[in-house]
């Protein structure tokens, strides 16, 4: 309680929610979410942070993070701890993927993080990649349809999962899942053209439906939408919008007509550098990046042609949030 003012009222002090927060450090992004669960089950986000770190920048070359890389990413985790003091002790997550799975220094990074900004990083195989992805994109599933594919993008690797809704209690399960080497920073630094990196994509997609069909069975296009989730499918959407700048808001849950998204890749990839990175929804970040994403992208729906694609502008954060809240 307060003490009383002058008026002698007492004005007790509304208990702060818990919060739990989730770090996913990607090849290209590092990204926080901090958020307090909903009484319908869901959660209010009260914190974000997002930096473009490139910290999977010429792994596929050498092997290894380079000190550049890990700066960068150090000084973006270190705001992110200081952020993250605002809110007390809560429940936290933190997670790296592939270009920490590929580096043989990656362990050098993890005590650096530890030491530097005091937040523990645990290093997740694609298994658990997948599952997390889907865990956070599930509540986008259309009510309309048996399943979804879904597709995350990623700077260093792409994941592939099917999900779809049991007959009779229409529970969402996993039913496949595979993890790709194709990222945008890997795919762009490879030097290949457009042409070579859609054929390239193509034939390891392939692989993964073969996979798929073998384990699973066949995917039932006619019954089942594609879900994307990454900056090349958000990115796709704001233009597909015409959004005058990025609008999560807009963007997350939106539905798309694949051919109008196909329209807008060779629309991106058919612009130079500098041309993209004057359009509102892709700028200088993503300007060079955009036509590796689209690559893997066009293989994707070449391979699964559902008529209709919905993105997400979540994922793996979202997922280890759900599993954070689920545990307390």
């Amino acid at each position: 309680m307060r003490a009383e003012d002058g008026g002698g009222n007492r004005e007790a002090k509304k208990p702060r929610r818990p919060a739990f927060a989730a770090i996913d450090l990607g090849t290209n992004n590092c990204r926080l979410l901090v958020a307090s669960p909903t009484k319908t089950g869901g959660f209010r986000v009260v914190d974000s942070f997002s930096r473009i770190v490139r910290l999977g920048e010429g792994v596929a070359r050498s092997g290894a993070l380079s000190e550049d890389a890990m700066a960068r990413t150090v000084a973006a985790l270190k705001i992110i701890a200081r952020r993250l003091k605002r809110h007390g002790p809560v429940p936290l997550r933190a997670i790296a993927t592939e270009a920490c799975r590929r580096a043989k220094n990656a362990d050098a990074l993890v005590a650096r993080v530890e030491e530097e900004a005091g937040i523990r990083l645990e290093i997740v195989s694609e298994q658990e990649e997948a599952r997390l992805a889907a865990l956070g994109c599930a509540p986008l599933l259309g009510r309309d349809y048996d399943g979804a594919l879904v597709f995350d993008i990623g700077g260093g690797s792409t994941e592939i999962i099917w999900l779809k809704r049991k007959a009779v209690t229409r529970e969402i399960e996993t039913v496949f899942a595979a993890s790709l080497p194709l990222g945008v920073v890997v795919l762009h630094e490879s030097g290949h053209d457009y042409d070579t990196l859609v054929r390239d994509a193509k034939a390891a997609v392939a692989e993964v439906a073969r996979a798929m069909e073998k384990k699973a069975g066949a995917f039932p296009v006619a019954t089942h939408h594609l879900l994307g989730t990454s900056g090349t499918v958000t990115t796709l959407a704001g233009v597909a919008l015409k959004l005058p700048r990025y609008d999560r808001r807009r963007i997350d849950g939106s539905w798309h007509d694949r051919t109008r998204l196909m329209e807008i890749v060779d629309e991106l990839v058919g612009l130079t550098v500098a041309q993209r990175a004057k359009m509102p929804c892709v700028g200088p970040n993503r300007a060079e990046l955009m036509p590796a994403g689209c690559a893997v992208f066009s293989a994707i729906q070449a391979q699964w042609p559902c008529a209709r694609l919905r993105v997400a502008d979540r994922g793996l954060r979202e997922g280890i949030l759900r599993e954070l809240m689920e545990h307390a």
